[in-house]
């Protein structure tokens, strides 16, 4: 996709519902900026990290629709390595990525994204559904069982025609990453281990960003 310049002001971010204290830091980072003057979202990438330039598309001058479903649909395939491994006749979130991705591109109906979608997250039940036990009395789960369930409730969010969920998608990932990080660290007592996968995830994150986004 051709990369797109997507554009907010302070007063869109305020009236949006932006946390304060990363509001607070973006402000004071950019002193002579105005509430109406356009702020690219690469200048938040900068200054606030991936998590803020997400967030802010939904407060985008800018249609941001098709930009953040494609980037959705790019954070859930991430996950994808996981969910094939541990379940690999069942392509449910390859589905509703295509989906996404399609949707995004106006090559289906919003029906059948919803049908993607929908499947997807029934995928995500039944892997939750295994990874944790409603009968089991305390267990310890590692990432590897959580992986496969976020896999697909990422590639349900990609798909959703509520609305473009890149938000959630990218949450998904990210924390997913931070529970795998965190399981290396406690099985191998190797934080540089953990450091190295965690710094891995976010620069994944950030490469994604920036391969929508137009200076």
């Amino acid at each position: 996709m051709k990369q797109t310049r997507l554009t907010t002001t302070f007063r869109l971010l305020r009236d949006a519902g932006a946390c304060c204290s990363r509001y607070r830091h973006l402000r004071e980072s950019l002193p002579g900026v105005g509430d109406d003057e356009p702020i690219n979202l690469l200048t938040i990438l900068e200054h606030n990290g991936a998590k803020d330039a997400i967030w802010a598309i939904r407060a985008t001058k800018e249609n941001y629709r098709k930009v953040a479903r494609l980037m959705a649909a790019d954070f859930a395939e991430l996950l994808l390595p996981k969910w094939i491994a541990r379940y690999p006749d069942n392509d449910a979130p390859q589905r509703a990525i295509k989906a996404a991705r399609d949707l995004a591109n106006r090559l289906i109906t919003i029906t059948e994204a919803r049908k993607a979608a929908a499947a997807a997250n029934a995928a995500a039940d039944a892997a939750n559904a295994a990874a944790y036990p409603a009968d089991a009395v305390y267990a310890i789960y590692p990432a590897d069982a959580a992986y496969p369930a976020a896999a697909a409730n990422a590639a349900a969010y990609a798909a959703d025609t509520a609305y473009p969920a890149v938000y959630p998608a990218y949450a998904i990932y990210a924390n997913a990453a931070a529970y795998a990080a965190a399981d290396n660290a406690a099985a191998y007592a190797a934080a540089a281990d953990a450091a190295a996968y965690a710094a891995d995830a976010d620069a994944s994150i950030e490469r994604i960003v920036r391969s929508y986004l137009q200076p």
